[in-house]
């Protein structure tokens, strides 16, 4: 696939190059005229980018609309980005399930696919069940792995910037895992490894509930939640990428565990049992009293932890995900705390994406490396951290 890069005659043509680029991915099939309106170049200089752009297979010449066909006379050419020319994934690794996602360049799913993983998988049983998630995506989609120019992968756990886990306690043997260095041994593209509450929070941006706010709080809400900010519509990750690990207060001074919550016995829940949690929620809807109570001091927590990192980030906007998304009632009490606990309450919304989240984000992370290849005008492309 080509790229804008130092090679190029001038930074002047590499920037006209990324102008022109931009127009056609967005107008469809424009003219060389329509091109010309849309970036405010001359026409030789739209000609000359247009030529380089058809060299390196990112652009190619489309079929005349079907009412210029019938008039007299050549109908004028019409030009398309070729989204074709390469493929992204966008992959989530969690503790059930792993699920993969295909695009074009332009970021339209083209093919997806999961499986089921159990909980106590190790980490290379649930590398082998990523590996096959990936490679059915693939081949039901009619993709080359070879024509692959980015990977995405959302996983829990703080994860450093060449995608090792530095600490993840939610699936097993996933602290201090090279996850990144892993999966690249299966790609010649390059993989990003990104926590699974910031895709979340890319995606919801991109594709769901927040994609008019810029300032926005994702919570990846279970029973260890997590959460992800977009500070200014950029990714905030912290400076050791453990910004948003709301499921640890509980240690500054609350020694119950969300685990222990949600119990309806004087044992603990396992962290990772959902279909438990169902049960506690199902039978707090049936009217049972402990499981009730129960619910009541799960959402509660859910609520105050929240309220802590809008306290921080004061955003315009809460979008709650994961399986709690689900429950019946948890927006109500969550806008009453934080209209309780913070000076400017932000309004607070469901997931739009739901489960397909992660794996939306971690295509997003995919789209974004490749178009600051396809965009840059230095003779690098930006680093995604």
């Amino acid at each position: 696939m080509g790229r804008l890069t130092g090679g190029d005659p001038s930074l002047l043509r590499r920037i006209n190059s990324a102008v022109v680029l931009h127009a056609l991915r967005d107008a469809g099939s424009p003219t060389l005229t329509d091109l010309t309106r849309l970036t405010g170049l001359s026409r030789p200089t739209v000609e000359g980018v247009i030529e380089g752009l058809v060299e390196a297979d990112l652009v190619s010449e489309s079929e005349p609309e079907e009412g210029e066909a019938r008039r007299q006379g050549r109908p004028a050419r019409r030009f398309r980005f070729r989204v074709e020319a390469g493929h992204l994934l966008g992959v989530e690794i969690g503790p059930h399930r792993v699920a993969a996602l295909v695009s074009g360049l332009d970021g339209r799913v083209i093919g997806a696919g999961s499986r089921d993983v159990a909980e106590a998988a190790s980490a290379d049983e649930r590398l082998e069940r990523v590996r096959q998630v990936i490679a059915d995506v693939l081949r039901r989609a009619g993709v080359a792995r070879t024509n692959l120019r980015a990977v995405g992968v959302g996983t829990p756990g703080i994860v450093e910037a060449d995608g090792t886990i530095r600490l993840g306690t939610a699936l097993p043997g996933w602290t201090g895992l090279a996850l990144g260095q892993r999966l690249q041994r299966s790609f010649r593209c390059p993989v990003l490894v990104e926590n699974d509450a910031n895709a979340a929070a890319l995606a919801e941006h991109w594709k769901g509930s927040a994609k008019d706010s810029d300032d926005v709080v994702f919570v990846l809400a279970g029973l260890s939640p997590g959460a992800g900010s977009l500070i200014g519509g950029r990714l905030h990750r912290g400076f050791g990428g453990a910004a948003g690990e709301i499921g640890a207060l509980h240690l500054l001074g609350r020694e119950v565990t969300p685990e222990t919550l949600l119990s309806t016995t004087d044992q603990p829940l396992h962290p990772l049992d959902e279909p438990a949690v169902a049960q506690v929620f199902a039978l707090a809807k049936q009217g049972d009293a402990r499981a009730g109570a129960a619910v009541e001091r799960f959402i509660q927590r859910l609520v105050h932890d929240v309220a802590a990192l809008v306290l921080a980030l004061d955003p315009e906007l809460v979008v709650i995900g994961g399986w709690a998304a689900g429950l019946d009632g948890v927006l109500d009490p969550l806008r009453e705390e934080l209209a309780r606990y913070c000076l400017r309450p932000p309004r607070v919304t469901l997931s739009l994406l739901r489960e397909a989240a992660v794996a939306t984000g971690a295509l997003r992370l995919a789209l974004d490396h490749v178009e600051e290849e396809l965009f840059a005008v230095e003779g690098t492309a930006a680093s995604h951290r």
